[in-house]
């Protein structure tokens, strides 16, 4: 929604994150783990996929665009991908930057070493690296921030390639989770303050690194904790070791990876995401009670938080939504022409359950409204008599500068609009979102959350050359 009060239509009307990062070492089915971990951190990236793996002596490479199972279902594929190392991404990017060169893992060879990378996040001075690089003859084959890592490292005078990253990404601010292979390491590192999720996990003689333990969890191995903020994680033949950077801000994790981003079935930043999403429904329920007759999600994403409103509140908890899984988020009708049919195609109301019911819709987010006016008329037309929204999160306010598509803020219905307003535009009969303080308190260590998109508060300095409009984040792409 425009000041205007024009509505920027679009179809997914939740925020996006970009990428999910898998390796594993110590494995004589490295490239299959892999394959596996990407699978079970599909959500974190479905526009194209790819794995890098060592035999100890050469680096393969595979990529392509598309989701996890159309980039390798090719048999033939996956006898390349030989060696007990490998590591994995999956990418999500924005309109308009969707190219088989982005794709990662990025591998390169340098001073006749190779390395590999896989990045999750988001460089707010990518834009003045990149113009240094070029103008001291780096030559760029991808649009991506993560290749200036890679370059940063290339052109390091280190001793070792521990220190060479070191070095690299002592240069680098915002947000980021690099995993980089060589023939004979796998090194994974976290920002200094810890904006995107990383854990390790152990499979018998192998090591796992992920943005998620739901991706240990799909190849049988054990959560063993998170890659602490700023930490470098090297593991070889003689085990698993680690250090830090030496810059130590204060810590400033992504509070939507508990709210919207990752499974509920999954650890991170050394916690249960399902027990915070609960929380966070029974914080809203605390301070936004309805007199209603049942509560509904807007699935999935929503689930946990309405599960958690149901049981503070004692209303009952119904499926009022059934959503379609096999419509994929780029779905688009033929010869369409309204986006209402795009809801109807993904979701489809329970009649016996809404038919002559006040209803408690639980939503985690709100960007823009389109999508949940569409689902409220829907609700509705299955004979809803009340409609009551309920935000498991506060208003969205501010443009995310590290590594989350959220809009800029001309497109954020409640940057410009107060509650009352955006509740009438949605047609609801009331709406309330949960307060800043309400979801700190819900969440862990909830001091140690980055808010920005809710406050405009923003734990980096943002160049003032650095907006929506320049850097479309592609994992972090540069547009100049």
């Amino acid at each position: 929604m425009h000041c205007d009060g024009r509505i920027v239509e679009g179809w997914e009307d939740h925020p996006r994150e970009f990428c999910g990062v898998f390796g594993i070492f110590g494995d004589p089915d490295a490239a299959e783990k892999t394959y596996l971990g990407l699978y079970a951190l599909q959500h974190r990236g479905q526009e194209s996929a790819g794995i890098a793996a060592s035999d100890g002596r050469e680096i393969s490479l595979h990529r392509g665009m598309g989701l996890v199972w159309s980039v390798f279902q090719d048999p033939n594929i996956m006898p390349t991908l030989r060696g007990a190392s490998a590591i994995g991404h999956n990418r999500y990017s924005t309109t308009g930057s969707s190219d088989l060169m982005n794709a990662q893992p990025l591998l390169i060879r340098s001073r006749g070493d190779q390395i590999a990378a896989a990045h999750n996040g988001n460089l707010v001075n990518s834009l003045e690296l990149h113009t240094m690089l070029e103008e001291k003859g780096a030559i760029f084959q991808t649009t991506s921030d993560s290749e200036i890592a890679l370059h940063l490292i290339a052109r390091s005078n280190k001793a070792t390639i521990e220190e060479k990253i070191e070095d690299s990404l002592s240069q680098l601010e915002g947000a980021y989770c690099f995993i980089f292979l060589t023939n004979s390491k796998l090194i994974a590192v976290r920002d200094p303050r810890g904006f995107r999720p990383l854990c390790i996990g152990k499979l018998e003689n192998a090591f796992i690194v992920a943005s998620e333990s739901c991706a240990c969890d799909i190849i049988g191995a054990e959560y063993i904790r998170s890659v602490e903020p700023g930490e470098i994680v090297v593991i070889d033949e003689s085990g698993i070791s680690s250090s830090f950077l030496k810059a130590k801000p204060k810590q400033s994790s992504c509070v939507f990876e508990y709210i919207y981003f990752s499974r509920p079935d999954s650890i991170i930043f050394g916690e249960k995401v399902d027990k915070a999403r609960r929380m966070l429904g029974k914080k809203l329920a605390q301070e936004s009670p309805c007199d209603a007759d049942i509560v509904i999600p807007i699935p999935d994403s929503a689930n946990t938080a309405a599960l958690g409103y149901a049981q503070e509140s004692g209303l009952r908890f119904e499926i009022g939504l059934i959503r379609n899984h096999y419509v994929g988020r780029t779905f688009i009708a033929p010869h369409q022409r309204a986006r209402t049919m795009d809801v109807k195609v993904k979701f489809n109301p329970v009649t016996g359950v809404l038919k002559g019911k006040r209803v408690v819709v639980v939503e985690d987010s709100i960007v823009r409204g389109t999508t949940l006016k569409q689902l409220i008329r829907l609700i509705r037309s299955a004979g809803a008599v009340k409609v009551h929204v309920r935000v498991s999160s506060p208003p969205i306010i501010s443009p995310c500068f590290y590594g989350i598509d959220i809009s800029s803020r001309g497109e954020l219905i409640a940057s410009s609009h107060c509650v009352e307003e955006t509740c009438r535009y949605l047609e609801a009969d009331s709406l309330a979102y949960l307060s800043v303080e309400g979801m700190l308190s819900a969440v862990p260590e909830g001091d140690l959350q980055c808010t920005a998109c809710f406050t405009g508060d923003y734990p980096t300095e943002i160049p003032q050359n650095f907006s929506k409009e320049l850097f479309a984040a592609d994992c972090g792409r540069i547009q100049k």
